[in-house]
């Protein structure tokens, strides 16, 4: 992912020293270098946002039924195929072959 420099923010963060060599031991164990550090924490960050915002978002529909939570996406992804690529015919179930 590259990154116009004005796009960059720096960033002055506290870790313990365990941590510090914990990480820079597995990096360097993978070939990376010191520049990689930057990259190793901004895909640790996006993660965890990532993971949170999943969690709140099971938290707060615990008590939505699944049939209900699929028929939204499949709404979703009807609407948004439908501005992508023009109205979409519904599908005919397929008849069974006789054997």
């Amino acid at each position: 992912m590259e990154q116009i420099e004005e796009d960059i923010v720096r960033w002055t963060v506290k870790v313990s020293k365990d941590t510090d060599v914990s990480l820079r031991s597995f990096l360097a164990q993978r070939g990376m270098k010191k520049g990689d550090l930057s990259k190793f924490i901004e895909r640790a960050v996006q993660k965890e946002v990532f993971a949170q915002t999943v969690a709140d978002v099971q938290a707060r529909n615990v008590n939505v039924p699944d049939e209900a939570i699929e028929a939204d996406i499949d709404d979703a992804l009807r609407r948004v195929r439908a501005q992508m690529w023009g109205r979409i015919k519904a599908r005919k179930p397929k008849a069974k072959k006789k054997q």
